[in-house]
């Protein structure tokens, strides 16, 4: 397994907690906080992203969006190197 794959998987879990723990109201934004840092480890600037999810004052619409996800699979995309023609 690469890291991009284990990266990818790791969302997945994150996404998964987020949509259970997540949904807790009272805990909704140190959720939202802790998976806003996660992401920031993981792909950089590209983790910013992952606090568009402390905006939702009621934490229930955020945990229908995979945002660690979609962060994943686009960085996924970044690391590969097309072939030249030659």
């Amino acid at each position: 397994m690469n890291a991009a794959t284990a990266k990818l998987v790791i969302a997945v879990i994150l996404d998964i907690v987020d949509f259970t723990l997540g949904r807790i109201p009272g805990f909704e934004l140190f959720v939202d906080v802790a998976l806003g840092v996660a992401a920031v480890a993981m792909w950089g600037w590209a983790g910013l992203f992952a606090f568009w999810e402390i905006a939702d004052p009621t934490g229930q619409v955020d945990g229908f969006v995979p945002t660690m996800t979609l962060i994943a699979l686009s960085q996924m995309s970044r690391g590969k190197k097309t072939p030249r023609p030659e």
